[in-house]
This record gives structure tokens, sequence and C-alpha cells, in this order.
């Protein structure tokens, strides 16, 4: 992607259904847990880089003893920082005690992290601040037990004040800027009055029932109770992804399904989809059960996990992604008049490259129609030359675009970084016919066209191309998300741009005033969740037109070649990504009330040159 923006956060899950001792014996190390959790971890390293956190709950540990430990870092690197600690303190314990890796008991009662119950999180910013603070897991320590909890996830709430007011707490500035720390203090309250309910069997399915019922957002939330009991809750419409794999000697629950394959070598028929709006739950003797929290809805997962997020190694998102590109492949043969002998095709990488291989796919398909007419027409007057020639043709594919990952635009000077840019990526000379050649470049997405104007664009004209079209594999992105992507300001966004000058050249200013003050008269009355009135600026204008807009902002004025931009559309995506519908970031169709309220509260920021977030 060349406008990378930050998203999801990465969640792992390890509950060990044996001894320490069976691990001991069967895998020959007590760390197999870790070790295991590690591995998760890194697996999901591309869904997060501010930092990393992990916390272990042990059980049957003696009164008076700390049964539960969390451990946190942000900044590069953090996983492989966390880990280095752990395996700190196991050099400093084997300086006491030289084979202590041979006694699990000994190390479960020395070791902090070495328990039964695991979780571990990756962290990116989408809410509050990089600092270590807000690194999950969060824990809300008590004096019983049962009432101890440590959260992480992976989620954006878009209703914190609401949780908190609910709750009647003033919570510090630290925990009220996370949604996190709303998640965690309204699932504690429920599990307090459920351990009143009843000492002697904590009910933690009823607790989350109660505590979900009010979350708004997209989540996928992990906690551990001190009692023992454990669990991982998504939310109802299926937003945010999660698996888990069960057998006897292991729960295991991740973000990413691949993950869970490499790291415990299962097929992917045992790996499972947690249910929307249903939790996995291990009590604290074992018993495992998944159970349905929240009410049956529509499942509108989210699309970008299949465009973009998501590790491509999934089966399923690797044939999605090259459907993605295979779908565009009719609209770039008519943008170039099906005129292949003098287009080059190719795309931005890294992650460009699986869209790319299906559009070349498809415009292999389309050559080899043309093939296969003309043998049919001319086969026997064909010479041997002719046709070989013929089934020597190749759609033309070059890697154009090299992205030099040692560049680094420490210049803060405007006019000295802008040069600087244009070499975050490199470019490969001789490729191009120059003012022959149309280049085709395809990338997973546009958001702020930030990188396309003022590197990629440029860059792509020094091989001097009669025309540059640019490729997205996403449809326009148009307005903001709420539930775990950091893509939340209407002036961010060049699609809305681009209509906003559309409205200006024609005259149509106006309808930016009625929407404000739709939008207005909405909050006054409390109802600003009931309708997404921006979609209704984005109405006068096709697909197209917005794309032709966007197209001649991103030109730079010193570029020679004609620019085009291509997008996905919105029966593409659907036709490519079937079981995961979630489009509001393209179409505005929120899958809650609150998205609703964020599309309008960041409309209203943008009219009012108010910086922030609309939620």
């Amino acid at each position: 992607m060349s406008d990378a923006i930050r998203h999801e956060c990465g969640l792992a899950y390890i509950r060990l259904l044996k001894p320490l001792a069976f691990y001991h014996r069967k895998y020959g190390t007590a760390f197999y847990g870790l070790n295991k959790l590690y591995l998760l971890m890194e697996k999901q390293h591309n869904r997060g880089q501010d930092g990393a956190g992990i916390a272990t709950v042990k059980l049957n540990i003696e009164a008076g003893h700390q049964f539960m430990h969390r451990l946190r870092l942000n900044g590069p690197n953090a996983i492989k920082r966390v880990f280095e600690e752990v395996q700190q303190e196991t050099a400093e314990l084997e300086k006491m005690f030289p084979e202590i890796r041979k006694y699990p008991g000994l190390l479960k009662g020395y070791m902090r992290f070495m328990g039964e119950v695991m979780m571990g999180h990756l962290r990116y910013g989408t809410q509050g601040r990089n600092n270590v603070e807000f690194c999950h897991p969060f824990i809300k320590p008590d004096i019983n037990p049962t009432r101890n909890l440590v959260m992480a996830g992976n989620f954006n709430l878009v209703n914190t004040d609401e949780l908190f007011k609910m709750l009647d707490e003033h919570p510090s500035q630290t925990i009220r800027e996370s949604d996190l720390g709303a998640m965690i203090d309204t699932v504690q309250h429920y599990i307090k009055l459920a351990d009143e309910a009843n000492p002697e069997q904590l009910d933690l399915e009823g607790a989350l029932k109660k505590a979900a019922a009010h979350f708004d957002g997209g989540f996928v939330c992990g906690g551990l109770v001190g009692n023992g009991d454990s669990f991982v809750l998504r939310d109802a419409n299926g937003i945010r992804p999660a698996y888990y794999y069960k057998d006897d000697e292991i729960v295991v629950v991740a973000s990413e399904r691949p993950a869970i394959m490499t790291a415990f070598h299962v097929p992917i028929e045992e790996v499972k989809e947690l249910t929307p709006g249903c939790a996995v739950i291990t009590t604290a003797d074992g018993t495992f059960k998944e159970v349905r929290i929240l009410p049956e809805k529509e499942k509108t997962a989210c699309s970008f996990e299949r465009i973009y997020f998501s590790r491509g190694s999934d089966s399923d998102i690797y044939r999605e992604r090259m459907q993605l590109g295979r779908n565009l492949a009719q609209t770039v043969l008519k943008s170039i008049d099906n005129n292949l002998k003098h287009t080059i095709v190719s795309f931005i990488p890294n992650t460009a490259e699986t869209a790319f291989y299906g559009l070349i796919k498809g415009l292999e398909d389309y050559l080899n129609e043309i093939k296969l007419n003309k043998i049919r027409t001319r086969g026997k007057e064909m010479t041997d030359d002719e046709m070989l020639e013929l089934i020597g043709r190749r759609v033309r594919i070059e890697k154009i675009a090299i992205k030099d990952v040692k560049m680094r635009t420490f210049i803060t000077e405007d006019t000295a970084r802008d040069e600087m840019v244009q070499h975050v990526y490199d470019i490969t000379y001789g490729t191009v016919e120059a003012d022959v050649d149309t280049l085709v470049v395809i990338d997973d997405s546009i958001v702020r066209g930030t990188t396309l104007k003022e590197s990629i664009i440029k860059m792509l004209d020094r091989l001097k191309p009669k025309r540059i079209i640019i490729v997205s594999s996403a449809p326009q992105i148009r307005y903001p998300d709420c539930y775990g992507i950091d893509m939340s300001r209407m002036g961010d966004f060049i699609a809305f741009r681009a209509t906003v000058e559309l409205l200006k050249d024609r005259k149509m200013e106006h309808l930016l005033t009625e929407v404000y003050e739709q939008c207005v008269l909405a909050d006054k009355d409390g109802t600003l969740d009931d309708k997404n009135y921006v979609q209704a600026v984005y109405e006068p204008f096709t697909p197209e037109e917005i794309s032709k807009k966007i197209a001649d902002m991103l030109r730079p004025e010193d570029v020679n070649a004609d620019v085009d931009i291509i997008y996905q559309s919105i029966e593409g995506l659907k036709d490519a990504c079937p079981d995961n519908s979630g489009d509001w970031y393209f179409t505005g169709n929120y899958p809650t009330r609150g998205g609703n309220r964020v599309a309008n509260k960041a409309f209203m920021n943008y009219i009012n040159r108010k910086a922030g977030r609309g939620y």
C-alpha cells in the first residue's frame, strides 16, 4: 500500500489443558506454551509494531502467592524484547539452579510467566498515544482472586464515554483515552456482580452477556480471570477476525488462521472461525465451550482484512486477492483500448503483488481469446512464423517500482523533504518505450494519495511513458472507520476531497452546508446515530467522475505523462470477497449505529476545521 494506514492489532491466546510436566515429558520442554505464544505473536507481527505485551495466569497457586503477571513494552522489536526478558529471567534462575529446566513445578513457582493460561498482544495505536501505558494487556486488580481481570483485544469502541457514565466511574486520563479501559471496567463490573450472586461458581458467560450488550464497535477481546477462567469474545457482526483450535492438550485463539496452522502444524479444516457474537470460554477446570453471548446479527466482516491487513498466506485470502485483481482486467482493457502491445503492467510493492497476479491472469484470458479466435479464422492459412508470433504474445510485465527500505526521510524542511520522499521508491530503467508505452500499476488501495503524488507518479514519469494508470484493488475510500482502522478524518480521504472539488466546480457547495446543518440538528436532538448524512455528499457524482477528479488532483504539474486512476467497483469487491461484506469505509453503510455518528461527527469536524477523531 503506497499510503500505509495504521490498523488492527493482533491477539494470541493459549490455554494449556495438561499440567506443565506433561509438555516437558512429551515435547522435551516445560516452555512449550511460552514458545507457542511467541510463535503466534511473531506470525502476526504484521498486525502491530507499536508495542507488545503478554500476560499469564497460574492455576492452583497457594494463597498468598502471585498468580497473575503482565509485561508490556512499546517501540520497535517489542515482541523480541518481551521474550528476551523472559529468557533473561530463566538464565538468572539457572545460575542458582543449573538443572531447573528439568523441574516444571519449580519453574512455575519461580518464573513469572510460567503458567497454564497465556495471552499475547500486538498493538497498533489507533486510539490513544503510543506510550507503554496504552499497550495491552490492561490489568484490573482486586483483593478477591475471582475479580482480578486482565484483558487485551483487537478493536475500537465508539461509546467509551457512555460506558464510563453508565459505570459512574471517573478514570484517569490514560484509561479514559483507551477503549480497552472502558471495556475492562465494564467486564470487571459484571464479574463482580456475578461473584456476589454466586461466590462458589463464577457465571462468566452471564457476566459477558451483560457487559457486551453495552459495547458499540468491532472487537475481538480476550480476558484472563484470576480464578482461572478465560475467554475470547467476538462482536456480533464479526467485524474483527478470530480463529481457534482445540485438542485434548491445548486451546488456542489468534487473529489470523495461518498463525495457528503454522505454530501448531494443523491442517486448515481443524482451525475454526469463532462465530460472530460468540465467545470461547475455558473454565479453571479445563472445560471448554463456544457459547453465544450477543444476539445474532448480519455478518459484516471487515473487507480490508482480505484486501490488505491479513497475511496473504491464508489460502482463502490469497484466492480473494487474486480475484480482486482479475475483476479489474476488463476495466483496464477498456481504458487502454485493448492495446496490450504498448502496455506494461506492474505493481506497487509489496502487498499489491497478489492482486497484480490476478490482474495479469485476467488480461491473459483476454489475450488467449484473441489467439483462439485468430486460430479459428486463419489457422490453416497462417505460416509457422505467424503462428509462433501469435502464441508467443504475452502481457508485458515488469517490476517497475522497487521500495528502498533503507531510505529515511529524516529531513524536516518541507522542500528538501519532498525531494527525499520521491526516492523512497526506486525504478527499473530501460523498461519503457518513451512516449509510446502506457504504464499500468496496481496498488492495494488509495487512501490519501500523498505518496502517489509526491513520489510514485513522479518516479514513474522519469521512465517517460505516454500514460500512467494507477489501479486500486479496493474501491474509493470515502468514509471514516471506527472499528479498528486509523481512518477517522474526512479531509484525509482523496475521494472526499475530490468530491468537494467537484461540488465547487459545479457550483453545488450548498450541499455541504445542507448536510452540515442536518448533522448539527441531529446532534442537538440526540439522533446523530440514526442516519449517515454524509452519503448525500457523494450522490450527485458517479464513481468514474470522482476517479477522474482524483487523477487530476494527484497529477503533479511537472509530470509529462497523462495520469488516470481506476478503482475497484463495489460489485467487484463483493464478488471477490463474498464472506467479508463489511464495506462501510467504501459505501457508508455502517453495521452499528455508532458508525453513523462517527461519520457525521467527522464531517462536522471537517467543516469546522477541527482536528481530531469523530469518536
